[in-house]
């Protein structure tokens, strides 16, 4: 493996690069109760936190894959919400169509996730003589212990927690181990989130989101003020599937954790027990720079003490 040439065409992906899209509106956000740059915007109310996030669909897979899109939609937003450590309340949805027949595709696939993951669809905006087709879904969760990506402590392990039994999309780099999976499972899988946080064996953690294992971790870096040493070759992957590209898929279910070493067993054994992977894949320092090691060979893939990547920290 030519690591500096992986660290180059990771560094020009398309998952990569759309993130850091997100300096363009950071400066302008401010406010003092609520950090900014996590999966969700955690408010503080009496007893805990209420968890609020949104995300708009990549047009091209509502285009092309409209199901799908919807299904997603859901999924997207409820991993959101565990992965702080909470649990889903409600959602609402923007659903823009050139008909009624070119939604109905759309929308299917968002009341079968809103079903199978058992968060209710109680609003929303609905227009069926759009110019395209488009789709944003927001949700409400709440929580009593936070999981953030703020947290991230030098000293402490990185972990992968990721589901292997699914297959990748033919088209897309996503990881689709969600859609014929019951329900009961799904929801089971997610909530291990929520008792790290509760029982205190984890404080930090991230969900995987478009940017891949290698998008994500950078975020996750860049709010904590920390660096991390990322080990490919312990990386669990499914067969067939190259590195570089696992590194840019999107899981269905996939979290990055940072773990203080004395909770490492006690983490694991809870997604060892519902089958899931979960193994250490490298360790937080205090750099500020990300460096990617494949056996004897080590390269910084990212220094964001010179350069910023959504441009939120402490």
């Amino acid at each position: 493996m030519e690591l500096i040439e992986l660290a180059e065409r990771l560094r020009r992906s398309m998952g990569v690069i759309q993130k850091q899209d997100i300096q363009a509106v950071a400066p302008d956000l401010f406010n003092a109760d609520v950090l900014l740059g996590d999966d969700c915007a955690a408010i503080p109310e009496q007893d805990g936190y209420l968890l609020l996030a949104a995300e708009g669909m990549w047009p091209l897979l509502v285009e092309t894959e409209p199901w799908f899109a919807g299904w997603c939609s859901v999924l997207v937003n409820v991993s959101d919400i565990y992965a702080m450590g909470g649990y889903p309340i409600a959602i609402v949805d923007a659903l823009w169509g050139t008909s009624n027949a070119a939604m109905q595709p759309l929308w299917a696939g968002i009341v079968a996730a809103s079903k199978t993951y058992g968060v209710p669809i109680v609003g929303g905006h609905t227009n069926c003589r759009s110019p395209y087709n488009a789709l944003s879904v927001a949700i409400l969760g709440r929580a009593t212990h936070l999981l953030t990506s703020f947290n991230a402590l030098p000293g402490d392990m990185l972990l992968l927690a990721i589901d292997l039994r699914g297959v990748a999309h033919p088209k897309y780099p996503f990881w689709n181990a969600s859609t014929e999976v019951e329900p009961a499972r799904l929801r089971g899988d997610l909530a291990i989130l929520p008792q790290l946080a509760e029982s205190s064996l984890c404080d930090a953690g991230k969900d995987i989101s478009m940017g891949g294992i290698i998008g994500t971790l950078l975020m996750f870096l860049e709010t904590s003020r920390c660096g991390a040493v990322l080990k490919l070759e312990a990386i669990p992957r499914p067969l067939g599937v190259p590195i570089e590209e696992w590194l840019l898929f999107f899981p269905s279910y996939g979290f990055l954790l940072s773990v203080r070493p004395e909770n490492i067993a006690a983490v694991r054994k809870e997604f060892h027990n519902r089958n899931l992977s979960c193994e250490v894949i490298g360790e937080v320092n205090c750099s500020r720079q990300l460096s990617l090691k494949f056996e004897a060979e080590e390269t910084i893939f990212w220094d964001l003490s010179q350069n910023k990547f959504m441009g939120f920290a402490h």
